[in-house]
C-alpha cells in the first residue's frame, strides 16, 4: 500500500466518481481506477459499490475513508517537518476558509504570502464554517480561516479580523429609504438567506436572539449556497439579507442594492488550527502576516 493509491482512494471516495478524481489529481482514468482495483485485490475486500455508472462506498471502504485521511494527515505533518528545515524554501500549507473571508478577504493575503515565500504551495478549499471547521478537525487543512464561531475542543481559534455586516436591499425595496429599522419589522418582508451552517445565517439568527425573535417568525423567501446567489436575488428583488459589506460593496456603489439603516453587530474571523498537530513554519509566518496586514485589508475588515 503506498501513500499515492490513498491519495487516489480518498480522491474518489470524496467524489464518488473516477473520472473527477482523476481530472483533480491529473491523473488518466485508467490510472485511478488500477489504484484502486490494487488495493481491493491486494487486501481482498471491496471498497466501491458500481451500480450503473455511478459509485458509491461500501461498509468497508467508508471504514478505510477515515483511516487513509489519517494517514495521509501524518505523512503531510511529517512532510512539513521536512519543510521546515529547508527554510520555507519549499512546502505546502492547505487551506479552507468559508466563503466571504475565501472570495473576498483571503487572496490578497495569499498573494503577499506568496510572494514572500512563492516555493509554499497554498491550496485553497472553500466551504460553509462548519465544514471548514470540519477539514482542520479531520487533518484536511492545516489552517482554517471562518466567519463564524466553533465549538470544538480540538481546535485552537484566535480571532484575526473584524468584519462589518451590513443589512440590504433592492433599490426599488419599501425599506430603502427608511430611516432606521428595527427587527420588530422584519416579519414585514420576505427574506434571502444563507444555508444552515453558514457564519453569515448564524449572525442573523443570533441578532434575532438578541431581540427575542426568531426565524420561524420571518417569511424565508430563498435559502441559497453562496454570498453570490443570495446578493443576485436581493438585487432581483426577492427580499432583504443581511451580508457582509465585503459582499456587496461594489453593489452598492453602483445602486442596485441599499444598505438600510439598522444595528447589526460586527463579527470576527477566526483562524482554525488543530491542537493537536504540528504547526509548520509556514503555518507561522501566515499568521504573523496576518497581524502585519490585517489594519491593511478591504474596507470592512480591521485589526483585533
Amino acid at each position: 500500500m503506498t501513500l499515492e493509491q490513498l491519495r487516489i482512494f480518498v480522491a474518489v471516495a470524496e467524489r464518488e466518481h473516477v473520472t473527477k478524481a482523476a481530472t483533480e489529481l491529473n491523473l488518466t482514468q485508467s490510472a485511478t481506477s488500477a489504484a484502486v482495483a490494487a488495493l481491493e485485490a491486494r487486501h481482498a475486500v471491496k471498497l466501491f459499490d458500481r451500480i450503473g455508472r455511478r459509485i458509491t462506498l461500501t461498509d468497508a471502504g467508508r471504514l478505510f475513508l477515515a483511516e487513509a485521511r489519517a494517514v495521509l494527515s501524518r505523512a503531510a505533518s511529517a512532510e512539513a517537518v521536512l519543510a521546515d528545515l529547508a527554510g520555507l524554501k519549499r512546502g505546502r500549507l492547505a487551506f479552507a476558509a468559508s466563503q466571504t473571508v475565501a472570495n473576498y478577504w483571503l487572496p490578497p493575503l495569499l498573494h503577499a504570502f506568496r510572494a514572500r515565500h512563492p516555493g509554499i504551495e497554498t491550496p485553497l478549499t472553500i466551504g460553509n464554517t462548519q465544514t471548514v471547521a470540519q477539514a482542520v478537525h479531520d487533518g484536511l487543512a492545516d489552517l482554517g480561516i471562518v466567519e463564524g464561531e466553533i465549538d470544538d475542543p480540538h481546535l485552537a481559534i484566535s480571532p484575526v479580523a473584524e468584519d462589518e455586516m451590513v443589512l440590504v436591499v433592492a433599490r426599488g425595496h419599501r425599506w430603502a429609504g427608511a430611516a432606521a429599522l428595527a427587527s420588530a419589522a422584519f416579519a414585514e418582508a420576505p427574506w434571502v438567506l444563507r444555508e444552515p451552517g453558514s457564519g453569515t445565517r448564524r449572525l442573523f439568527e443570533d441578532l434575532l436572539a438578541r431581540d427575542g425573535r426568531s426565524l420561524a417568525e420571518l417569511d424565508i423567501a430563498l435559502e441559497l449556497p453562496s454570498n453570490e446567489a443570495v446578493r443576485a436575488a436581493v438585487e432581483a428583488g426577492a427580499g432583504a439579507t443581511v451580508v457582509s459589506r465585503l459582499v456587496v460593496a461594489a453593489a452598492l456603489r453602483a445602486g442596485s442594492l441599499v444598505a438600510v439603516a439598522a444595528t447589526v453587530p460586527r463579527r470576527r474571523f477566526y483562524a482554525l488550527q488543530h491542537k493537536e498537530r504540528y504547526v509548520g513554519r509556514a503555518a507561522q509566518a501566515f499568521l504573523s502576516l496576518l497581524r502585519e496586514q490585517a489594519g491593511a485589508a478591504e474596507p470592512g475588515s480591521g485589526r483585533i
